[in-house]
């Protein structure tokens, strides 16, 4: 089983508690977006997770096993947290080679993972000249080096070209369907929306909201309709008899809050009254992140 399982997870670092008994699991067959502010705790549980640092106390597995159990890791789980570490001085494909070699993954992966990765053309060159999106690439293809059925990436769209966040996307909701756990932390809310479909949320080291990115959206959601009309008077009139009221918007349309497209529809197909448009507006997923994560920010500006 390729789930990650997190029990009464905490880190303590002299006064400071970085994780405060964390309990949560992700699950394989899809995206799971871990946010929250700086200073959340999601790179310290990833961390501890990865065997980098030992909690305070708590447990935090990968089917039921510590990373430090695997005797070859990279079969198992890849990771992604910074993509400055690879040493400067080697090539790419050295650099993959090496990875090989240390967690007996034949070498024939090496150069899948490059051509995957969008970095084949760069394999001879050293790694210290390349751009920041190329050293994520080089991550993602370090990461992916084994095959693992658990992938856990930190930022993996910093640095990427707009093709190269489309291929991202693409590859997570691809390891996704094919049964991986695929934990992934960011901090840009619009990207999240995109490749995510369950959200593990932080603050102040502690679990906020552990469900899925629809029910965590619809939970910090009022319903609003945005509509036209060429009749607004007699549509004003018959929304104020069920309680309802229409507020002016921008470029002749209206808003409803409180009320969905659907049943907007229905009371103008009774009333025979024409709508030239109808939609429901949602809460984006920064909002609503946002409205939770507001009191727990580590690091705010002034306005």
């Amino acid at each position: 089983m390729n789930s990650i399982e997190i029990r009464e997870l905490t880190r303590d670092y002299g006064r400071t508690r970085a994780v405060d008994d964390l309990t949560f699991d992700v699950l394989p067959g899809r995206v799971t977006g871990f946010l929250g502010p700086n200073g959340a705790g999601k790179s310290t549980t990833m961390r501890l997770l990865l065997g980098l640092d030992r909690p305070t106390s708590g447990t935090a597995t990968i089917g039921g096993q510590r990373f430090s159990d695997f005797p070859y890791p990279l079969h198992r789980v890849g990771a992604l947290l910074d993509a400055q570490a690879a040493h400067g001085g080697r090539t790419a494909r050295d650099h993959l080679r090496f990875l090989a070699a240390a967690n007996r993954v034949p070498m024939r992966r090496v150069d899948e993972v490059l051509e995957q990765s969008g970095i084949a053309s760069a394999a001879k060159r050293r790694i210290k000249t390349f751009s920041l999106g190329m050293r994520q690439r080089l991550g993602i293809a370090a990461a992916l080096l084994g095959d693992p059925g658990v992938l856990l990436l930190d930022e993996p769209t910093n640095g990427l070209d707009p093709e190269g966040i489309i291929w991202i996307r693409e590859l997570l909701r691809g390891l996704a369907a094919e049964g991986r756990t695929v934990l992934v932390s960011s901090h840009l809310m619009s990207e999240t929306a995109a490749f995510a479909g369950h959200l593990v949320v932080l603050g102040e080291g502690r679990l906020l909201a552990d469900t899925s990115m629809e029910e965590f959206i619809d939970a910090r959601s009022t319903p609003r309709v945005r509509l036209r009309t060429s009749d607004p008077i007699r549509l004003r009139a018959a929304l104020a008899r069920d309680g309802f009221e229409m507020a002016t918007a921008e470029d002749g349309r209206w808003t409803v809050e409180g009320i969905q497209a659907h049943d907007i529809g229905t009371l103008a197909a009774r009333e025979g009254i024409p709508m030239l448009e109808l939609s429901d507006e949602r809460t984006s997923l920064e909002q609503a992140y946002l409205d939770l994560t507001a009191d727990h920010a580590q690091f705010a500006a002034t306005r």
